[in-house]
């Protein structure tokens, strides 16, 4: 009897350890110490939520002892357990297709509903289900809420849920707890990712909480000549855009980027909203403004230049130090699953083809696979490779530039021929 008891004395000791919650602050620094807004994407798991800067977020454990509060944070049912009726209540951090369903505790999806909702919060009724213990899950683009509902009298007509109201009051107002807690799922090493956003300013943090803390995020501009402005990541010493440049009037593909003045970009397959997800490609000259200076400024923003052969052999040598920067060709053996963004196109969750080997994120880069154009004007390899190009010349015809692609997790070092257009990141003076 007593080893029985100090048996279970020790699986309760595992069971709160690894039921161990985090609680993580945010703080600002560089051009402003003021965040706005963070949004938070676990990469494992594919839960997101979006927070005041001033919040404190509660990261809960899925495994061990003890459940999440049904309000998290972002999400509301009342009443919770419910009769006849529940109000669901969400945030959407922007407009677009909503879906809720209702899952029961056998893995059932028993309703499932869509709506276009509009930034801000949204109101719904959930009625007709059967006594039990649902799982709700609302998902957007870019955000995921979970909560449990409980039912204890219902008669089971007909799962229902019903649109009932937006009203667009500043993002969590009146659903944060009085203790400005947002809750989020977690498993001890999940890979999250952390953005957060001041007016023009952007900055991403990859971290695997391992105990409570404070993320800091160093603010720097980066706006392009058409005013965008970019998300930047500090990888190592070096602080780079956490997206493809997208600068520039669209042209055909057919048609060569000329030193006219005017910035240029192809969009691949000359499709406009593709420029929107994977950014702008470039030849050699344009990237560079027709000048042949390793790290010019080129079409970068002020204070950013392009990156040189040099810099980029720090940056994927941080990454994997197996890197072997005077080898052409595949060189170390994880520098490109580290940049690449996760998921695949064929699961629905990512814009790379499987398996998209090795990709991981953890950089923070979020690199993708934009393809090119070569010079005749033809478009390809969208979703399998991704090419950037760096300020340093072979020749007069070449240039070295830098791939990932969807069947490895290495890193291309290549020269290409300069006109043909790859993507552009740009590197911070």
């Amino acid at each position: 009897m007593r080893n029985l008891i100090c048996i279970l004395l020790f699986v309760l000791a595992i069971s709160q350890i690894q039921a161990q919650d985090y609680l993580i602050s945010f703080a600002g620094m560089g051009d402003t110490s003021v965040v706005a807004t963070v949004t938070v994407e676990n990469l494992n798991s594919g839960a997101a939520v979006t927070l005041d800067g001033s919040d404190t977020l509660h990261l809960y454990s899925t495994v061990g002892i003890g459940s999440p509060p049904v309000d998290a944070g972002s999400l509301l049912l009342y009443p919770n357990p419910m009769a006849v009726q529940s109000l669901l209540i969400f945030t959407a951090p922007e407009k677009g297709e909503a879906i809720i369903t209702l899952v029961d505790l056998a893995g059932r999806t028993i309703c499932k509903f869509s709506q276009e909702v509009k930034t801000g919060t949204n109101s719904f009724v959930i009625s007709g289900i059967s006594r039990g213990l649902y799982f709700v899950n609302v998902t957007g683009q870019n955000y995921h809420y979970t909560a449990k509902l409980l039912c204890q009298s219902g008669m089971g007509t007909e799962p229902r849920i019903d649109y009932v109201s937006t009203a667009t009051n500043r993002f969590n107002d009146h659903l944060k707890s009085t203790t400005a807690q947002i809750n989020m799922p977690y498993t001890q090493g999940d890979q999250l990712l952390f953005k957060g956003m001041t007016g023009i300013y952007s900055t991403i943090v990859a971290d695997v909480p391992a105990s409570s803390k404070t993320i800091t995020f160093d603010f720097a501009a980066c706006t392009d000549a058409d005013n965008n402005h970019y998300a930047i990541v500090h990888i190592g010493t070096q602080t780079w855009m956490a997206a493809n440049l997208n600068t520039g009037i669209r042209i055909e593909g057919n048609v060569s980027q000329t030193d006219n003045g005017i910035l240029e970009k192809y969009c691949y397959n000359n499709d406009p909203a593709n420029c929107d997800i994977y950014g702008g490609l470039y030849q050699w000259n344009e990237v560079m403004q027709y000048v042949t200076t390793p790290g010019a400024q080129g079409i970068c923003p002020a204070g950013w230049h392009v990156p040189t052969d040099a810099e980029w052999c720090t940056f994927t040598q941080y990454l994997d130090p197996t890197v072997n920067c005077g080898v052409n060709g595949w060189s170390g053996t994880n520098a490109g699953g580290k940049i690449k963004s996760t998921g695949t196109l064929e699961a629905g969750n990512g814009l790379w083809h499987t398996p998209n080997a090795g990709a991981t994120n953890e950089s923070g880069f979020s690199g993708l696979a934009g393809g090119y154009c070569d010079s005749s004007g033809s478009y390809s390899y969208s979703g399998y490779y991704g090419y950037w190009w760096s300020s340093t010349e072979l020749n007069s015809n070449n240039a070295w530039s830098r791939s990932p692609d969807f069947s490895y997790s290495s890193m291309v070092r290549g020269f290409n021929f300069k006109s043909d257009s790859y993507s552009m990141r740009c590197l911070q003076d």
